[in-house]
């Protein structure tokens, strides 16, 4: 978590001081995805013996952003807090943690621009509803996805749509020592954006 925050103070005041135009804000909206497969373990079984794929649900998330100009090309980092729901037949699976996107952009026609980045994900909560099984903590603290999307500025408001996935699995396993509850989550999602945004 400390290493995350340092890479988001170091970008934000590098970025500021090298900026024509800096603009500070929150942004708020909702989100609609899955995490990865749901893997299991079968009596005796010497590899995975069942796999479902996640049903998407929707979520939200909110923070704050900053969006620095510099020669028609700007650099938007921003630290979010992001709630995710995914659903697995008999129980959803339900993530909180803070993201870092990182995004480079370049307006393309008025006030349309397209950007896109790397995302820097720690999760601080994972956790399964609706079901008597439990699940650990994740195998990697930080990792690291994609966005890639477009907005729309009016003024002060911005208008927000993107598509975020993952470069690797972030694996958290199942917290049994029971050979039919042995199993394995992949907690990096794939889902889309939709953000508003304010600038002060």
């Amino acid at each position: 978590m400390k290493k995350l925050m340092f890479i988001a103070v170091f970008l934000f005041s590098s970025a500021g001081l090298m900026a024509q135009e800096a603009d500070f804000g929150i942004k708020g909206g909702f989100n609609y995805g899955a995490t990865g497969d749901y893997e299991s373990l079968g009596d005796g079984a010497d590899d995975f013996s069942q796999i479902i794929e996640g049903k998407e649900k929707s979520g939200y998330h909110i923070g704050v952003f900053s969006r620095f100009e510099i020669i028609g090309i700007f650099l938007q980092p921003e630290l979010m807090f992001t709630r995710l729901n995914t659903e697995y037949e008999t129980f959803n699976y339900k993530i909180d943690k803070i993201d870092a996107p990182i995004l480079l952009g370049v307006n393309v026609f008025g006030p349309l621009n397209i950007k896109a980045g790397p995302s820097f994900q720690y999760i601080i909560n994972n956790e399964l509803e609706d079901t008597t099984l439990k699940i650990g903590d994740v195998e990697k603290d930080i990792t690291v996805g994609y966005q890639v999307g477009a907005g729309i500025n009016l003024g002060r408001l911005g208008f927000d749509v993107r598509y975020e996935g993952a470069f690797t699995e972030n694996t958290a396993f199942g917290a049994t020592e029971t050979a039919q509850e042995n199993f394995s989550i992949d907690s990096r999602p794939s889902q889309w954006i939709l953000s508003l945004s304010y600038a002060f």
